[in-house]
Parts: structure tokens; C-alpha cells; sequence
């Protein structure tokens, strides 16, 4: 029991991926098809009650149609037993001259080898199983001194009539013009054996020559009368659901670009009720938060430019004392404490670059920072990729930025690549430098957090770059991912989404 534990969970997991792929991501997707399942299975449900029930009233009609053949069938055969066999050939001709009967009767010297319906390609149907059984109870009944009694049913096409191989379609209009239909219908054929040698022959209609198709679910006008209604209520449906689901994609949509920084007008309020109140719901979130970055950007002036003040009067009392290491110490603790509420301006100035997205040429964005890069001194390696991406421009320029500073001061060289993998864009910065240590990658984005060797290489860093490149890469509903390169040195990887093809105006 516990080996085959694990080899069910794989199968249970191939089956969830399997199921998540087929089901449709959007909600009109799942609605429609909710929708047409909904609608066939209860036209399916219909159609296995509506063929049960007229399978059973065919069923009743079956059996008195056959007791009604049977008994003139048994009265056709006792009058050709009480003719003298001279005369049955006679009486024969003149049923035949004068238009035919219910029956198409002959008279054979042996019975005549039927092909029964089933070796045309039908199957073995109850309802004919039923009509032949009735058919011959009723005949031995009514002639019970018939030593041998055949009965099948047979389709026109290759129907005998005689021994000596004449078929149903050889024969005389006028003889058969009451069997023989323009839409092919089974054909009750009776043979009964009179005296020895001399085989009666009876072939007629069924009261409904088309009884097999009574209990049939699957004929073509019910066919396409379903397929009809379908396609009626598929359609309503689609566009009741449209109509439904089109205010959640603008909602979406709102929230997507409220999250991006985009400016929005407010959702209409219309539609229905429970839109409606979500629409105001959102609008009056969206207004609080508007009004919490505000006020949090103007607490921030705020504190610094009150913190700033005291710190500068404390720099000038320090200077007043006598003692020279006392002196130095407060001025380091000063030091610090600007250091910090400058690090702190700098996350929310940069964090908070107020701008609209656009699209975004990479080869000129990063094509300039390279070029400033290599001006400065430094070794920069990049090759132009042709990919475009809509972004917010100075925000991503910001984040790429202190990765390319991160580089330079730990790795002395950084290799810039672009590519496309799927509907991304991944712009991938990897450094020369010695990488990080495993346990380190946990805490690298915290603010004010920096290693042991960027200490000793950058004695003014603040440890904020990777934080707010991570906060601008998240804003444009990305992901920075670091990892140390197999080649050695740190790789930092900035995921966007959306490639835009190369056709718009540079940024």
C-alpha cells in the first residue's frame, strides 16, 4: 500500500495540469461552457426519456398491428388450404389481373432462402424480434395443422419471390404497387407449407411500414430540430454572458492600471446591481490609497526637512566642545543619522517616479547607459536584441541602473543580454565579482543590508539599490530574480511582461 501511494499522486498531478489546460482561463470561457453542457445533457436526458416512453407506446402498437397481419395472414392460408391444389394457381392469376391484394401471394415447391434484415446492415432490433414472435404465435394459433411455418422480414432490394430466383423488383408494377414503397420499408414474409411440395408464399406490409424507427431518438428532423435549439440557446447565452462579464474586464483592467500607476477614468456605474456597488467600492479604494501616497510623499518632505535642521545645529554644537574624540564621535553618530534619512528620501523619491507607461526601445534605453558607462571608465559588454517592452521609461531606467552601479563596484564587468522567453522580456545583468554566498540571497533585498566585501568596495552605499529595483520591477508586474551565475559572479534578472513587437516609436 505505501509503494503505490507515490506513483498515484504523479497521475493525480497529470491529471490536474491535463484539466487546468483544457478548462478555459477567462469566465466567459467556464460560463459557456457550464452553459453547453448544461444544454446537451438535458437534451440528452430528454432523449433517453422521450425514447424510453415511445419505445414502450410502439411496443403496444407493435403487437396489435402484428396480431392483425397474423390473423389475415392464418385467413389467407386456411382459404388456400380449402382450395383443390388445381385451382390455387388460378385464384393466384385472377388476385394478380385484378390489381393485386394485401398480399403478394406464389406458390412454391420449396420454401425460399429470406435475407433477413440483419444481413443489410441492420441490427438485431427488439422491435422486430417482437414482431416476428407475434406474428407466428398468432398464425399457429389460428392454423395449428401447419407442420412447417417460416416468417421474417426482409428489405425490397434482394427480396425473393419464387425458387426459381425472381426477385420483389421483377415483378409487375400492378403486382406490387401495395408493398413496394418510394422510401424502402420492411417487407413480412410468411411462408407455410400446405402439403408436401407446395409452399404458400405471402409478403405484405406492416400496419406502419416504417414501425423500426418508432422508438428511434436519432432521426434526422429530431436531429436537426435539437441542433437548432442549441445553437438558439448557445447564443443566447453568449451574449447574456458577454454582456454579464464585459463590466469585470473593465474592472480588471482598472485594477491593473491603478496598480501600474496609470491614470483611469472612473468605472460607469451601470449594469447590475452587484457591479455597480463593487464599481463604487473600487472608486472610493482607489481615492483613499490616491490620497495615502500623497500623504505619506509629504510626510516624508516633511520629516526630512525637519530632521535636517537639528542635525545641522548638533554639527555645529559638536564642533564647540573640546574634546577632539568626543567631537569625532558625535560627528560620526551625525554622519549616520543624515546618511539615513537621506537613504529613506531616496527609496520613496525613487520608489514613486510619477509617469505614464509607454513603449519602451531597449536597444536605445540600455544602449545609452552603456555608452555613459563605458565614458566613465568602466567594461560593459551588450548586444542589441531588436525587443521592445512597455514600461514606465525613467522608473525602469532607475531600477536597471542600480543594477548596472551593483555590478561595477563588486564585479568590475557586467555583461547585458536581452531575449524573449514566451510573452516575457528578461533582461539579464551578470558581474565578474566573486557572487553571494547561499544563505545570503534570503536578505539581500532589505534595506540597509549590505555584505562583508561591498563594505570594504563602497564605504557610501546605503544597501537601498536592490530594494528599489525590486519595487519599480514589481510595479510594472514583473520579478527580479538573483542567482549566482555557473560562470561565477552574481546574475540579476529583470522578468517583464508583454513583449511588444519592434515597430514603435523609441523611447
Amino acid at each position: 500500500m505505501s509503494k503505490s501511494m507515490p506513483e498515484s499522486k504523479p497521475e493525480n498531478q497529470r491529471w490536474s495540469r491535463l484539466w487546468r489546460y483544457l478548462l478555459p482561463q477567462t469566465l466567459l470561457g467556464r460560463l459557456s461552457i457550464v452553459m453547453v453542457a448544461g444544454v446537451m445533457l438535458t437534451q440528452l436526458l430528454g432523449n433517453v426519456i422521450w425514447a424510453a416512453q415511445r419505445r414502450a407506446e410502439a411496443q403496444i402498437e407493435l403487437v396489435t398491428s402484428s396480431q392483425h397481419v397474423a390473423h389475415s395472414a392464418a385467413s389467407a392460408v386456411r382459404f388456400f388450404l380449402s382450395l383443390p391444389a388445381n385451382y390455387r394457381p388460378l385464384i393466384i392469376q385472377q388476385f394478380r389481373e385484378m390489381g393485386g391484394t394485401r398480399f403478394l401471394v406464389n406458390l412454391n415447391r420449396g420454401p425460399v432462402e429470406i435475407a433477413g434484415i440483419g444481413s443489410q446492415g441492420v441490427t438485431s432490433h427488439s422491435l422486430a424480434e417482437s414482431a416476428l414472435q407475434q406474428v407466428r404465435g398468432t398464425l399457429q394459433e389460428d392454423v395449428p395443422n401447419l407442420s412447417k411455418l417460416r416468417v421474417a422480414l426482409a428489405w425490397p432490394e434482394q427480396l425473393l419471390v419464387s425458387d426459381d430466383g425472381t426477385r420483389i423488383g421483377d415483378l409487375p408494377a400492378s403486382w406490387v404497387q401495395h408493398i413496394v414503397l418510394t422510401k424502402p420499408a420492411p417487407i413480412l414474409v410468411i411462408q407455410a407449407e400446405m402439403e408436401p411440395g407446395h409452399w404458400l408464399y405471402l409478403a405484405s406490409l406492416m400496419p406502419n411500414p416504417y414501425f423500426l424507427d418508432s422508438g428511434n431518438p436519432l432521426t434526422r428532423d429530431r436531429v436537426l430540430l435539437q441542433l437548432l435549439s442549441l445553437a438558439a440557446v448557445l447564443a443566447l447565452s453568449f451574449l447574456v454572458v458577454r454582456w454579464t462579464t464585459r463590466p469585470l474586464a473593465a474592472l480588471s483592467e482598472a485594477a491593473q492600471a491603478f496598480g501600474n500607476g496609470e491614470h483611469m477614468p472612473a468605472l460607469p456605474e451601470t449594469g447590475s446591481r452587484e457591479f455597480v456597488n463593487t464599481a463604487r467600492a473600487f472608486g472610493a479604494m482607489r481615492e483613499r490609497i490616491a490620497r495615502y501616497i500623497d500623504e505619506r510623499e509629504r510626510l516624508f518632505i516633511s520629516i526630512s526637512h525637519d530632521l535636517r535642521t537639528p542635525i545641522m545645529r548638533l554639527k555645529l554644537r559638536a564642533e564647540m566642545l573640546d574634546d577632539d574624540g568626543l567631537r569625532s564621535d558625535f560627528h560620526d553618530d551625525l554622519d549616520d543619522l543624515d546618511m539615513m534619512v537621506k537613504g529613506a528620501l531616496q527609496c520613496v523619491k525613487d520608489g514613486d517616479i510619477h509617469e505614464n507607461p509607454t513603449e519602451v526601445r531597449l536597444d536605445a534605453l540600455l544602449g545609452r547607459m552603456v555608452e555613459g558607462a563605458r565614458l566613465a571608465g568602466h567594461e560593459v559588454a551588450y548586444v542589441p536584441s531588436g525587443l521592445c517592452v512597455r514600461a514606465k521609461p525613467l522608473a525602469l531606467k532607475r531600477a536597471i541602473g542600480n543594477l548596472l552601479d551593483n555590478g561595477l563596484f563588486y564585479g568590475n564587468r557586467v555583461d547585458i543580454s536581452v531575449f524573449e522567453r514566451g510573452a516575457d522580456i528578461e533582461i539579464a545583468l551578470r558581474d565578474h565579482g566573486p557572487g553571494v554566498p547561499q544563505e545570503a540571497f534570503a536578505t539581500l533585498f532589505d534595506p540597509y543590508l549590505r555584505l562583508e566585501h561591498g563594505r570594504r568596495q563602497n564605504s557610501g552605499g546605503m544597501g537601498l539599490g536592490l530594494g528599489i529595483a525590486r519595487g519599480i520591477v514589481l510595479a510594472h508586474g514583473g520579478e527580479l530574480v538573483l542567482e549566482n551565475d555557473p560562470g561565477g559572479g552574481l546574475r540579476a534578472t529583470i522578468i517583464l511582461p508583454g513583449v511588444i513587437a519592434d515597430d514603435a516609436g523609441p523611447v
